[in-house]
């Protein structure tokens, strides 16, 4: 019969890919872990880990095995909080990732927020791209992301929050002629900056440009937009902007913004979570936070 043990066990070695640290991880000895993945094997019928010197290797029925069981070790915390929850919205501890290309900007403004209105809330933040922060999402590593939608997985239910406009970011000293709002036109007849591959926003303005990888295009390996607002006001190109960056990007930058006409390009804020987790309202409750301290924060850049 399998055990939680033996899959918490397996988990970890999958993890760590060495029977000692995995062991450690438990807090068992080495033989102590060693028994149990034996036993879950049998239990199987399959062999799970190839065993070599110093490392741990999967099999093909191991990795799938692995696949499998950090899902239901996300499925068995997610029953812990249900059993835990509080009156209280969100107290105790709450692992949230965020996009790149939202956190510096939207962070700042709300931390204090959360602070003031969640006094109970532990917060851990991770920050990274989109398709790492679902993996560890589905792996039960984070309880909520924040990042662009949308998200199109079976075991993740998201809701929206507000919309981000782009707005073009041209030199400074850029001719635009008498136009005054921004086309993909415009953008077509100069060199277009972009984050690297893995970055949403960057497939998001390809997508508004209407735009494949050619050699107009350049990322130059970069993370940041920082880096990029940069290379626009030294000539180097033009990009499109997030609103919410602006703040933030262009005060120290030799740039000038243009809107797009109508239909605006943009993308949906929103928040994610495993659709089994028990903490919906919570999220929904920091969701409605969150709407607030964006729209704030837009009408004080007006």
């Amino acid at each position: 019969m399998l055990t939680l043990r033996q899959i918490r066990y397996f988990d970890a070695l999958a993890r760590h890919r060495h029977f000692r640290l995995a062991a450690e991880h438990c807090g068992v000895t080495q033989p102590a872990l060693s028994t149990q993945i034996q036993e879950l094997e049998q239990e199987l019928g399959v062999e799970l880990v190839e065993r070599r010197y110093k490392k741990v290797h999967l099999t093909a029925a191991g990795k799938e095995v692995a696949r499998r069981v950090s899902r239901i070790l996300a499925e068995v915390r997610d029953l812990g909080e249900y059993a835990k929850i509080r009156m209280d919205a969100l107290a105790g501890p709450l692992h949230i990732g965020v996009i790149p290309t939202i956190a510096p900007y939207m962070l700042p403004p709300l931390l204090p927020h959360l602070r003031e209105t969640f006094p109970a809330l532990e917060l851990h933040i991770r920050e990274t791209q989109t398709h790492t922060l679902i993996d560890e999402l589905i792996e039960g590593a984070l309880d909520l992301l924040l990042l662009a939608l949308p998200i199109e997985h079976a075991d993740i239910e998201c809701t929206p929050l507000f919309e981000d406009k782009f707005l073009l970011a041209l030199p400074a000293d850029y001719d635009v002629g008498s136009q005054v709002e921004a086309t993909p036109k415009l953008i077509a007849s100069d060199r277009l900056l972009l984050l690297e591959e893995g970055h949403c926003l960057r497939e998001q303005a390809l997508s508004f440009c209407q735009f494949r990888p050619v050699n107009g295009l350049n990322t130059f390996g970069t993370s940041s937009l920082s880096t990029i607002v940069q290379m626009v006001a030294n000539g180097y190109g033009l990009t499109l902007l997030p609103e919410m960056s602006i703040g933030v990007e262009t005060r120290a930058s030799d740039v000038k913004l243009m809107r797009f006409g109508e239909p605006q390009p943009l993308r949906t804020i929103g928040l994610a979570w495993r659709s089994t987790s028990p903490l919906k309202n919570d999220f929904l409750a920091l969701g409605n936070l969150i709407r607030e301290v964006a729209v704030q924060e837009t009408t004080n850049a007006t």
